[in-house]
């Protein structure tokens, strides 16, 4: 039996690459599909592999055979590494994932509001604005920097990542539309942390915005008292203050203490995400 990828439809451009969606025949006839998607990070281009799925024959490596056809075409479009994007209701996926040498980078998280909770006494939210948007800005590059390169990237791969998405999820600084850029303080005049969060970076199948937190961080001196928390429920005020009712996040897989406060607020694992180098 021979299985092969065929295109279902013309490539598309995608973030400074392109994307295109493929069936996975078996002899000729179609038993699954999935997509691939090269999007441009600095110099580089990163390869993604989503929508795989198969609907005929399971168990017969056709699976298998999509991903490893799918890394051929990231390679031919010049993509120096690829993630995969398995949701949780999908172990089967993820064990192929781990069989192929993919390691899990970081999984995606989500929860649904409901009344806007307090924010604990003695702190306040206050709008990162103008004069301190670069001071923010760098810090909260390399703080995403050093994620990324604990994740398995590469310093210069980190590096371009980083500056690419903070330019296209920022273009304004400050200004950006769509963000709700905040710092908690507390009684000193030094910040205790600072949170980011896209109001809507996509919407839900029933039309219903989603936000995600895209950065939530506590100053290194004022660690371990329970601010990360603080900076999660000025989180669920802001969206909720907003009209946004489904928020969400990333967190790397090796940040234990970050996963555990997310599920103890009530977050659940919606995706995780898997990548390696193609080399």
């Amino acid at each position: 039996m021979t299985t092969t990828l065929r295109p279902e439809g013309p490539e598309s451009p995608a973030a400074g690459g392109r994307t295109r969606r493929w069936q996975i025949c078996a002899n000729g006839r179609p038993v699954g599909a999935l997509r691939t998607t090269a999007i441009r990070r600095g110099n580089q281009l990163w390869g993604e592999i989503s929508e795989l799925e198969v609907h005929e024959g399971r168990g017969r490596g056709r699976g298998t055979f999509g991903a490893l056809a799918a890394e051929e075409v990231l390679r031919g479009w010049g993509c120096t590494r690829v993630d995969a994007d398995v949701p949780e209701a999908a172990p089967a996926a993820r064990g192929l994932a781990v069989a192929l040498g993919y390691t899990e980078r970081m999984r995606n998280m989500a929860k649904r509001l409901a009344a806007p909770p307090a924010l604990p006494a003695g702190v306040a939210a206050r709008r990162i604005d103008a004069e301190a948007f670069p001071g923010w800005l760098a810090d909260a590059k390399e703080g995403y920097l050093a994620d990324l390169v604990s994740s398995g990237l590469g310093a210069e791969q980190a590096r371009a990542k980083s500056d690419a998405d903070h330019q296209s999820l920022l273009p304004q600084g400050a200004d950006s539309p769509g963000v709700a850029l905040r710092r908690l303080y507390g009684d000193a005049p030094d910040p205790l942390g600072s949170l980011w969060l896209a109001l809507r970076v996509r919407d839900l199948p029933d039309g219903a915005p989603l936000a995600w937190v895209m950065v939530v961080e506590v100053a290194e001196a004022h660690r371990g008292a329970g601010h990360g928390r603080s900076l999660m429920l000025l989180a669920e005020r802001e969206c909720l203050a907003a009209g946004v009712r489904d928020l969400g996040l990333n967190v790397f897989t090796g940040n234990a203490v970050a996963i555990r406060l997310y599920e103890s607020l009530g977050y659940r694992v919606t995706n995780r995400v898997y990548g390696k180098p193609l080399t």
